[in-house]
């Protein structure tokens, strides 16, 4: 991930509803906290506003998790997600996924394609997407 990229966080509690038979957080739940962590990028982003207001956003093509150090309830989790890669009509995030000790449990990575659900055709990513990147924090 590039460092000098924008970070939007996002602390979530661990359930105890989320563990396995072996006591830890199964690895369905990181895919879940990956999507908790899409959908605040996008939320922080605008691009939620502009999917709700013109039907025009993100939809997922491809996620994909590397788990390095199982969580445990209870507990808390801090994501850490970037813009990584911007196309024509895609985008790629990236995410750190660490425990509220600050151990990295967990990377994962999403590509994303700009879609109009109402024409049902790709989009170009929005400029805005890509100001905000440069914007100065």
């Amino acid at each position: 991930m590039d460092e000098q990229a924008k970070i939007v966080k996002l602390e979530l509690r661990l359930d105890w509803s989320e563990m396995d038979l072996f006591g830890h957080i199964n690895n369905v739940s990181y895919f879940k906290y990956l999507q908790s962590a899409r959908v605040q990028f996008w939320e922080v982003t605008g691009l939620a506003s502009v999917f709700r207001k013109e039907r025009k956003g993100p939809i997922l093509a491809s996620v994909q998790c590397d788990f390095i150090h199982p969580l445990h309830y209870p507990g808390n989790i801090l994501i850490q997600s970037r813009l990584i890669r911007i196309g024509n009509t895609s985008f790629q995030l990236a995410h750190k996924i660490h425990s509220s000790t600050g151990q990295l449990c967990a990377t994962g990575n999403d590509a994303l394609v700009m879609y109009d659900h109402v024409q049902q055709v790709k989009l170009q990513v929005p400029e805005e997407l890509k100001h905000w990147l440069v914007e100065e924090s």
